[in-house]
């Protein structure tokens, strides 16, 4: 298309070009100049060379005395580049002092004034130099406020001062934000406890294609478990945990933020009823490990749903430690404490040992108490464990071997 054009340009030109000589041959014309007394007489034609070879000349002396101001700016302007790439390649090997100088060399000077800035300001704050730091993205001012605005919240959530940053990004002279801000800003808001207002900008998020699709959907787990545990009162728990996919609602992560609220929020059956699904829904460790650690009631409805797990994870460490938890709580501390024998068996380590000193305690055990808390702390350390009082090789063979018993109704044998 731009052929065309060129090659239509100049067809025009020659035609024009063949009227006027043809008007000039037919009639020449008659030029008169009158100059301080003295007259000048010529034809067209010759009028018309003798105005383009003057303007011809002007326009060759005034390149000849520009050329030395245009090959000294080339000149700074390779100069400028050739720094603007060796801050660039330092800034890339960790030189950020040799760095930070070169760009700001390059930024005095040349093209990319405005990108040397930015990774000034950056090898400043990667060296510690807040003060430079901010200088260079002061100096950035009107020509860059939008990269002005993302360095400032990039400055603002190292400091971990989320309300600087969304103050930065917030500035209208900064908008649009690019995927960049949206990102900075969703991090922002998460940073001040305010995981819901960053929950809703994954879409925009997604759509832009600002993070990988794995690492969004890390996000919108840990944002969702946040936003949930965030929520100020029952009604607006319930609101949240309704809007959300059926897919974020089965994470276990957020399941677990939604219950730990609601039994905060003393909403009870919400919290374990919550759990019960996510559980037939997909065994997981940990939630079964929150099911009995859970400070709320129906502890009787809790120990039966338990059982009935066992069934299908017999071998569970944290299922055996939520029963025993349980059994704590109803005030059956020697079923609790078989409970928690099988689960230790099991790998349940330093917790169930803990909750056994704590049964110890309580029963005013103290030399079983203490031997107890001590392995506890050597589990943690992977040493070896002291023998416990009170049970032979029979009993320890039979607490590993109970797992396996079944009564006659296919229940293991965890209360004696």
């Amino acid at each position: 298309m731009n052929l065309f054009r060129s090659v239509l340009f100049w067809l025009v030109l020659a035609v024009l070009g063949a009227l006027l000589a043809q008007l000039l041959l037919q009639d020449p014309g008659y030029v008169l100049v009158r100059f301080r007394g003295t007259d000048y007489q010529a034809t067209v034609a010759a009028g018309l060379g003798l105005l383009l070879a003057f303007m011809f000349g002007v326009t060759l002396l005034w390149n000849l005395l520009r050329l030395p101001f245009v090959a000294w700016k080339r000149r700074r302007e390779r100069r400028a580049r050739a720094q603007l790439i060796d801050g660039l390649h330092a800034h890339q090997r960790g030189e950020y002092q040799r760095a930070e100088q070169l760009l700001k060399q390059a930024a005095a000077h040349g093209e990319g004034g405005n990108l040397a800035r930015i990774h000034a300001a950056r090898a400043a704050a990667a060296r510690g130099d807040d003060a430079a730091a901010t200088a260079h993205l002061d100096a950035l001012g009107e020509r860059d406020a939008t990269s002005q605005a993302l360095l400032r919240a990039e400055h603002a959530l190292a400091r971990s001062n989320p309300a600087d940053a969304l103050a930065a990004l917030d500035a209208p002279r900064a908008q649009p934000l690019p995927p960049r801000g949206l990102q900075l800003r969703a991090d922002a808001l998460a940073a001040s406890g305010r995981s819901f207002d960053a929950y809703g900008l994954l879409g925009a998020l997604r759509q832009q294609q600002a993070l990988p699709a794995a690492r969004l959907d890390e996000l919108q787990s840990q944002w969702a478990a946040q936003s949930l545990q965030q929520a100020g009162n029952a009604s607006e728990l319930a609101d949240r945990w309704d809007a959300l996919p059926q897919g974020v609602q089965t994470s276990a992560s957020v399941v677990a933020a939604y219950a730990r609220r609601a039994a905060a929020m003393g909403w009870n059956e919400a919290a374990t009823r919550s759990l019960e699904q996510a559980l037939d829904r997909q065994w997981d460790e940990d939630l079964a490990d929150l099911y009995g650690q859970l400070d709320v009631a129906r502890l009787e409805e809790r120990r039966t749903q338990a059982e009935r797990w066992l069934q299908a994870h017999p071998s569970s460490p944290a299922l055996l430690l939520a029963v025993a938890r349980l059994d704590k709580a109803q005030g059956h501390l020697p079923q609790a404490e078989r409970a928690l024998y099988r689960a230790i068996a099991q790998g349940a380590g330093s917790p169930a040992w803990e909750a056994l000193g704590d049964i110890a305690v309580q029963s005013g055990d103290e030399p079983r108490a203490r031997l107890a808390y001590a392995n506890a702390l050597r589990s943690q350390r992977s040493a070896t464990l002291l023998d416990m009082p009170g049970r032979d090789l029979r009993q320890q063979i039979a607490d590993t071997a109970a797992i396996e018993e079944r009564n006659e109704h296919g229940i293991p044998r965890l209360r004696g």
